[in-house]
């Protein structure tokens, strides 16, 4: 490692699961390496997923409004040189991370292999080569190994479950029941377990008297769902609309177990230490965004006998003729039966 290379840029302007996969990978890094200082560029609204790693500076770009386009990126560019880095992480490789580089002539960079056609072969139809590939959290290592940088995700250190504010405590209220998270929806059709089944998990799980279930989501027409769900079963109460989000990242720490489809969610609980199930549907764990640390047994799929074309795509946006219900073929006490055993 060059000793000088001590002020790390980091660029990762993406989707919010995707920032959060980086968390992990920065806590592990400034634990083996703490005289190294970071600068995280990223959309403003992901900077809660930051605030508790020492060394990380969060720099908000704001990428569709006064960073947007080529110009809106050099004056990035003139705003962030006076930080007086000496090295660029690019976990993003973008063309727009690609431009701000540019911009950024002259220092030591690296860029994220994303293994683009390793993932082709993973989801093609014809001569289809299904194995493991490197997790996103991999990948990122990988980019800060090539600046001299080595270290491991293995025996990852979580921070300690946040203290609850009184706005959220007087919205979930105390009691000695399990808190379960339930994330139903997704950003793709592909990728979220139906409705009407996820109902026959909640009815269950709250039947049981047991647990809690506390559900997430965003958006208007999710959180009029959730709602509804909030009305018809028992101990389950939905946080959506409800919570700032750094407000939802406190109340996640303190989750006994999240159940998310393959989306941010199951990434936002698994970053600090919360036990995660995922249910996966056109997509699957092989294409490296399982959440961080969490084992196979808590990976969900279909039958992979009945469907051996899976998965049908990385991202959950392309379905093979026939695997439209793909989902429908997890049954819900086996859903039910998994957040029992880990919880």
């Amino acid at each position: 490692m060059d000793s000088k290379l001590s002020h790390i840029l980091v660029i990762r302007l993406s989707a919010m699961g995707d920032v959060a996969m980086v968390v992990p990978v920065l806590r592990a890094l400034v634990k083996r390496h703490p005289e190294v200082k970071i600068t995280m560029i990223s959309r403003a609204f992901l900077k809660p997923l930051f605030d508790d790693i020492p060394n990380v500076h969060f720099y908000a770009a704001d990428v569709k409004g006064t960073h947007k386009g080529l110009m809106g990126l050099y004056k990035l560019s003139k705003e962030l040189k006076p930080l007086k880095f000496n090295a660029i992480a690019d976990l993003h490789n973008v063309l727009r991370s690609k431009i701000l580089q540019f911009f950024l002539f002259g220092i030591k960079k690296a860029v994220i292999d994303k293994g683009r056609a390793e993932k082709k072969a993973l989801v093609r139809v014809e001569n289809k080569i299904f194995k493991q590939l490197k997790t996103s959290q991999q990948r990122y290592a990988d980019v800060f190994r090539k600046l001299g940088y080595e270290f491991d995700l293995i025996n990852p250190v979580f921070p300690e479950k946040s203290i609850l504010s009184e706005k959220i405590n007087d919205l979930v209220g105390l009691d000695h029941k399990k808190w379960i998270g339930i994330a139903p929806f997704a950003q793709h059709q592909g990728k979220m377990y139906p409705l009407d089944l996820i109902e026959k998990v909640i009815d269950k799980l709250s039947a049981s008297n047991n647990y809690k279930i506390i559900l997430f989501g965003g958006g208007d027409k999710e959180i009029k769902a959730l709602n509804d769900l909030e009305k018809r079963f028992i101990n389950t109460l939905t946080v959506a609309g409800k919570l700032n989000f750094k407000e939802e990242l406190s109340l996640i720490s303190n989750l006994d177990g999240m159940l998310s489809m393959d989306s941010a969610n199951g990434h936002l609980s698994a970053m600090q230490g919360v036990k995660t199930l995922t249910i996966w549907g056109v997509t699957h764990p092989f294409a490296g965004f399982a959440p961080f640390n969490q084992p196979h047994n808590r990976q969900i799929l279909p039958d992979l006998e009945k469907y051996p074309k899976l998965p049908c795509s990385i991202y959950g946006n392309k379905v093979f003729e026939g695997y439209e219900d793909v989902m429908r073929n997890i049954d819900p006490q086996m859903v039910v039966d998994k957040i029992e055993e880990i919880i």
